[in-house]
C-alpha cells in the first residue's frame, strides 16, 4: 500500500524512552551472570518480535526461544517456526502461558537445553544449584504472566542479590531463580513491516498510532492471506472483501451498525473495534509471518523488507 511508509514512520514518535536504554545496559550486566537466556517471542509475529540488541546480548549463553501466544497463531505455521529455530540449532518450544502446560515444557526445555552444564555442575558436587535464566521480550509478549505462571504460587523476589535494583526482579522456583527484564524494542525499525506487526499486536503503544491506519493495514494484511476468515467474521461477500481498505472499513462498520448521525459510519469506532477483536483472536487463530528461507538464525533479526 502507499500509505505504508508513512504508517511506518508515525513510530518515530518519542517510543524508545530512557528506561529501555537502562535495560540494555543491565543485561549487558546480567548476561554474564546467569546459566542461560530465555528469549519471548509473540508466536504470530516471531521474526518481527526478535529485537536484534537482545538476540546480540544473549548470543553469549545457552538460549531458547519461547513463541509464546501461540493459541493465538495458527499452528501449522507454528511448526514451520519451530522447525526453523532448530533447524538452526536453536532450542524451540511453543506455549501459551496462560495455560499451565506451557510453563512445564519450558521447564522441561530448559533443563535439555541445560542438559550439558548441568551435568558439569553435578560432577562438581553443584548437582543441587538452581538454574539462572534471564527472561526477556519485547513489550506486550506476556513476560508477566508467563512468570506467574512458571513460579505458580512460589512467585516471589528471590534472596536479597547484589545489584537488584527497580525495573527487574528475581523470581524463585523449585528448580529455577528467573531474572524478569523489563520490555524492549529497539532503537529503529528500518522494515516497515516489522513495525506495522509490532503495532498491531500492541507493542507499540496504541495512543501514538492513527488507529484508522492501523486498522486498514491489519485488514489488508490478513485479508492475504486468511480472507476466509475476515469474510465470515464480518459476513462479507467476495466482492466487499476486494474493496480498498478503507472503503472495506466503512463496510464493515456499516454492517455492525456503527454509524453516527447522517447514517456516516464511525470509521475510528469500527478500527478500534476491529483491532481489539484481531488482538482477542476473535478472527481466528493467525499468523502474520512465516520462516524466512535461511538457514543461519545470526540474519533472523535482520530481515529486510522487500
Amino acid at each position: 500500500m502507499n500509505n505504508d511508509t508513512r504508517f511506518a514512520n508515525q513510530y518515530n514518535i518519542q517510543w524508545f524512552p530512557g528506561h529501555m536504554t537502562k535495560t540494555l545496559r543491565m543485561m549487558e550486566t546480567e548476561i554474564q551472570h546467569v546459566d542461560a537466556s530465555l528469549v519471548l517471542l509473540d508466536a504470530r509475529i516471531p521474526l518481527s518480535s526478535l529485537n536484534p540488541e537482545v538476540e546480540r546480548i544473549t548470543a553469549r549463553k545457552p538460549k531458547l526461544y519461547v513463541l509464546n501466544k501461540a493459541d493465538l497463531a495458527d499452528p501449522a505455521v507454528t511448526e514451520e517456526w519451530i522447525r526453523y529455530f532448530r533447524a538452526a540449532d536453536a532450542g524451540c518450544v511453543a506455549i501459551s502461558a496462560k495455560q499451565k502446560g506451557g510453563a512445564k515444557a519450558v521447564q522441561t526445555a530448559i533443563e535439555k537445553e541445560l542438559a550439558s552444564l548441568l551435568e558439569r555442575r553435578q560432577n562438581r558436587g553443584m548437582g543441587g544449584a538452581k538454574t539462572q535464566v534471564m527472561l526477556c521480550g519485547i513489550p506486550n509478549v506476556g513476560k508477566s504472566t508467563f512468570i506467574n505462571t512458571f513460579a505458580g504460587s512460589a512467585r516471589a523476589k528471590a534472596a536479597d542479590r547484589p545489584g537488584v535494583t527497580k525495573g527487574k526482579q528475581w523470581v524463585s522456583t523449585e528448580k529455577f531463580d528467573l531474572l524478569d527484564m523489563p520490555g524492549v524494542l529497539w532503537k529503529k525499525f528500518d522494515s516497515k513491516t516489522i513495525a506495522s506487526n509490532l503495532a498491531f499486536i500492541g507493542s507499540i503503544k496504541d495512543d501514538i498510532l492513527d488507529v484508522e491506519e492501523l486498522a486498514m493495514n491489519l485488514l489488508d494484511e490478513v485479508r492475504r492471506n486468511y480472507p476466509d476468515l475476515v469474510a465470515q467474521r464480518y459476513k462479507l461477500d467476495a466482492e466487499t472483501l476486494a474493496l480498498p481498505p478503507y472503503e472495506l472499513l466503512e463496510a464493515i462498520g456499516r454492517k455492525r451498525g456503527l454509524l453516527v448521525r447522517g447514517g456516516e459510519v464511525n470509521t475510528e469506532r469500527c478500527a478500534i473495534m476491529l483491532v481489539d477483536e484481531f488482538r482477542a483472536c476473535k478472527w481466528g487463530r493467525i499468523s502474520l509471518e512465516r520462516p524466512p528461507q535461511r538457514d543461519d538464525l545470526a540474519d533472523f533479526a535482520e530481515e529486510d523488507d522487500e
